[in-house]
């Protein structure tokens, strides 16, 4: 059964076959790791998870790269501003060195909490200098660079098809185009190495060009190319990498190789506030995960809202939409735990199955027959294998949920659905006073997808592996 995906630079399904049978090379573009990332960021890593168990359960190895920018992310993309490192030192008082290791960590266990596998390579761009340095020499040979007062720059007029990915409108742009720039020749070129200038940064190196950082665009490149060579299957992102970011990844690597890095680009769709464009750090408009644990929500209620809607469609994000994703996931968990074990998965469902998730990884359509699944009059062993083969793709984690019960006595039952009740309407003041009152009582609670679980201070609330 052949995978289908779409790829952004031709614009249409394409069938998917590896360089190499039964291996795949792919490249998921990571945080720049000045802040917590938001459930919008996770979102894009979420969709990379997808693809990679996907490609996986058609027999197909994956050697997945994901980077760490901890150095050259400017504030802004066109090459403006201060790189994000030094911006979230100044805001926090640490050093960059510090935070981008606390934000490493963080979105680390952002990932682990929402059960995305870990890449077979973290690459962190300040691992990689020397590399980033050999690539640009290698741009700088084919006659691709120009120097400004404040760095060495690409030149993108020196390529016909530059913005492709993107299909931008070069002279438009040009025409356009109503800010400074600077030394820059076109609008369009963007900065491989930016000089550290008068202040001295906190990352900075030694260069062929003098003391400096690389740009943003540069380490993607130069990590690729080392974990996955010059020519690789799949490059991911979300939609926003594609105008500027990914497009001049792949002119970088067409200077030096004379093609785009990956034979396929993927791209997924932003996740929207109910009453906002985008959810964006810059103007603080973003949730964290941590923002829905403090709400009562399970972090893999998130996740199975995210399967809900198909990776390159717009996701509408709302506690409601949220409330709705972890009763259904508490629903599934429920059936699936009750399920006799020792069954085999029925072929003509995974038939099924593997037939939408290979459709551009169609996660909605394989959701509704898991559903179905439980509605087939299958025996209930065949109805559990069935699912729990599904659930290797979706990672939901049906096989290791297990229900937890307590004695609890039921002034301390009629305390948990009054704050329940709370939670509902909103009353967050009363649901925390509800919460004290139930510890007072020697309880606590935590809720999870299945709802408000109460249990002595001593025992062990669920736990989501």
């Amino acid at each position: 059964m052949t995978l289908k995906l779409y790829d952004t630079w031709e614009r249409r399904l394409r069938p998917f076959a590896p360089l190499e049978p039964g291996r795949a090379g792919l490249y998921a573009c990571g945080p720049t790791v000045y802040d917590h990332a938001h459930i919008g960021n996770l979102r894009t890593y979420l969709f990379g998870d997808l693809l990679r168990r996907v490609l996986q359960l058609n027999g197909i190895e994956v050697r997945h790269v994901v980077n760490i920018t901890d150095v050259g992310h400017l504030t802004s993309d066109a090459d403006l501003g201060e790189d994000k490192m030094e911006k979230g030192s100044r805001r926090t008082g640490r050093s960059a060195w510090d935070i981008a290791a606390f934000y490493t960590d963080a979105f680390q266990r952002d990932l682990e909490r929402l059960r995305i596998l870990p890449p077979t390579v973290w690459a962190r761009a300040t691992d990689h200098i020397p590399e980033q340095i050999a690539f640009i020499l290698d741009i700088e040979r084919a006659g691709f660079t120009y120097r400004t007062a404040d760095g060495i720059y690409f030149d993108t007029t020196r390529l016909e098809r530059y913005g492709h990915l993107a299909r931008l409108d070069i002279a438009g742009l040009q025409a356009g185009h109503r800010v400074d720039p600077g030394d820059k020749r076109s609008p369009t070129d963007f900065a491989l190495w930016k000089f550290s200038g008068a202040e001295q940064r906190q990352m900075e190196w030694d260069s062929p060009w003098g003391r400096g950082f690389p740009g943003w665009h540069i380490e993607c490149s130069a990590m690729s190319t080392r974990y996955l060579g010059a020519l690789f299957d799949i490059h991911i992102g979300g939609e926003d990498h594609v105008p500027v970011h990914h497009s001049n990844e792949i002119a970088q690597h067409e200077a030096c190789h004379g093609h785009p890095p990956a034979r396929y680009w993927l791209h997924g769709a932003f996740l929207r506030l109910q009453d906002s464009d985008k959810m964006s750090k810059s103007d603080g408009s973003f949730i964290r995960l941590d923002s829905l644990v403090e709400r009562g929500f399970d972090p893999l209620a998130y996740r199975y809202l995210a399967l809900t809607a198909h990776y390159r469609s717009k996701l509408v994000f709302s506690w409601t939409a949220l409330e709705a994703a972890q009763t259904a996931l508490g629903r599934l968990r429920r059936a699936y735990v009750e399920l006799p074990s020792g069954g085999v998965a029925d072929p003509a469902y995974r038939e099924r199955m593997l037939a939408e998730l290979n459709d551009d990884l169609n996660t909605p359509r394989a959701l509704a027959l898991a559903w179905e699944v439980l509605k087939s009059g299958l025996p209930g062993a065949v109805q559990k294998a069935t699912l729990g083969w599904l659930d290797e793709v979706l990672g939901l984690g049906l096989d290791t949920w297990r229900p937890e019960t307590h004695a609890v006595p039921d002034a301390v039952l009629a305390l948990v659905e009054a704050r329940r009740q709370a939670r509902l309407d909103k009353r967050w003041a009363d649901a925390d006073a509800l919460r004290t009152a139930i510890e007072d009582q020697g309880f606590v609670v935590r809720d999870t997808a299945e709802g408000s679980v109460a249990a002595p201070k001593t025992a062990t609330l669920p736990v989501t592996d």
